[in-house]
């Protein structure tokens, strides 16, 4: 029987952060062996609230949350990762908040902004389509090379296998299977609802998005990439929320097989150790949705 689950996580350092519809926990193994645990409450306003009911609208506020919990729970991991898991919970908040701030910055230079400035600067003339399809292809080459390039570090690589664990306890917990390390093992790396096919999708629409704007001026190329990403992220969203609920269609598997094939990236095959952690953070925010 399959479970009805529509909730999320992320890879931290030598753990895995789940999400819920009502808290986030977080399980990460410290240098003793042991599995430590952090869960917090969600805001039930953007949870539950009327803007997580509005479709676009809710997937820029649910984002916007998920990055600021993400970054905090990956410095959280990290100071557990090296014996140091008190600290002041208000810096740690607004460091992991600037941390993030900083990388979506450089992620809309690098990702958004650059591609554009390349076909922008190119002497030879592009038709509009021709111009926003090569813009496109450079900017998920430029996403594909950065996650190939640092999926080789060790430390990253073992962050990855933390990932591949997280899904195969999603995909376990959905099939109705056990949670068990065994069980869960024989589960996939791959799932529809992950960060990675996020990014993918975003490429696609994008162009879809941006294609009728046709050729402006390169001033004008950079502001309307910038100021498109509310509208992208908001659209490749519901994308994703729509693909999860027809997850089992022929046609759907077809159209999402390009964004698991790229989960490949930023997947490992996990150990028994990490799956162990993984299960830890899942069946705690299970069973905070059960006391609710």
């Amino acid at each position: 029987m399959t479970q009805r689950f529509n909730y999320g996580g992320q890879a931290v350092i030598e753990g895995v952060m789940m999400r819920g519809s009502r808290r986030m926990a977080v399980a990460v193994r410290d240098p003793a062996g042991e599995i430590v645990m952090h869960t917090e409450p969600l805001n039930p306003t953007l949870y539950h609230g009327p803007l997580g009911r509005i479709p676009l609208l809710r997937g820029l506020t649910l984002l916007w949350d998920a990055l600021g919990l993400g970054m905090k729970a990956l410095m959280w991991s990290a100071n557990v990762a090296v014996g140091e898991e008190e600290t002041d919970g208000a810096f740690q908040g607004a460091l992991g908040w600037l941390t993030g701030l900083l990388g979506l910055a450089l992620g809309v230079g690098l990702f958004m902004v650059l591609p554009s400035l390349i076909v922008g600067l190119l002497p030879v003339p592009l038709s509009p389509l021709a111009g926003n399809l090569l813009e496109g292809l450079i900017r998920l080459g430029l996403v594909v090379g950065y996650i190939w390039a640092v999926g080789r570090m060790p430390d990253v690589a073992r962050v990855f296998a933390y990932h591949g664990a997280e899904h195969k306890a999603i995909n376990a917990y959905e099939a109705g299977a056990p949670l068990t390390v065994e069980a869960v093992q024989a589960h996939s790396t791959a799932h529809t609802r992950c960060g990675t096919s996020f990014l993918l999708t975003v490429v696609v629409i994008s162009i879809l998005v941006l294609a009728p704007l046709g050729q402006p001026s390169l001033l004008g190329r950079v502001v309307s990439r910038v100021l498109a990403i509310p509208l992208v992220a908001g659209l490749a969203y519901e994308w994703i929320r729509f693909a999860a609920r027809l997850a089992d269609r022929r046609w759907m598997r077809a159209l999402v097989a390009p964004n698991l094939a790229l989960q490949r990236l930023t997947t490992r095959e996990p150990e028994g150790g990490m799956v162990e952690v993984a299960i830890r953070a899942l069946e705690e925010v299970l069973g905070g949705e059960r006391e609710t």
